[in-house]
């Protein structure tokens, strides 16, 4: 069973950057791709940014510039890096990973437990 740990969260002032790790308990070669969510307070769950096994890479717009996904194939590790953080960055930042379904088109997800961002005005 795939499992995914979040860590890196926290309290932090506004213009100020957190990074963001998720270490999967096996190879990450699996994955199709991987990415982060988050979910604030009263909001549906969004995609923040995703990245494919071939390094591709796309952002959500209220991230673009701000926010960079990689990936250390090494650690079997995702990482967020989140600059100039926003009050409205403010969330449960989840990661998620991906890995098709053999034989299939269909994609599995697995997610991690979530880790807590709050940005202070």
């Amino acid at each position: 069973q795939v499992q995914l740990v979040e860590s890196g969260g926290g309290l932090v002032q506004s213009g100020g950057s957190l990074r963001l790790s998720c270490a999967a308990s096996g190879s990450i070669f699996s994955f199709n791709d991987m990415g982060w969510y988050r979910q604030a307070p009263g909001k549906q769950r969004e995609l923040v940014a995703r990245i494919t096994d071939g390094g591709s890479t796309n952002y959500a717009d209220s991230v673009k510039g701000r926010f960079t996904i990689s990936r250390d194939n090494a650690k079997n590790t995702v990482y967020l890096q989140m600059n100039s953080l926003n009050p409205e960055d403010t969330a449960v930042y989840y990661c998620n990973a991906r890995e098709r379904i053999q034989g299939t088109s269909l994609l599995r997800a697995y997610w991690g437990q979530g880790t807590q961002v709050t940005v202070s005005s």
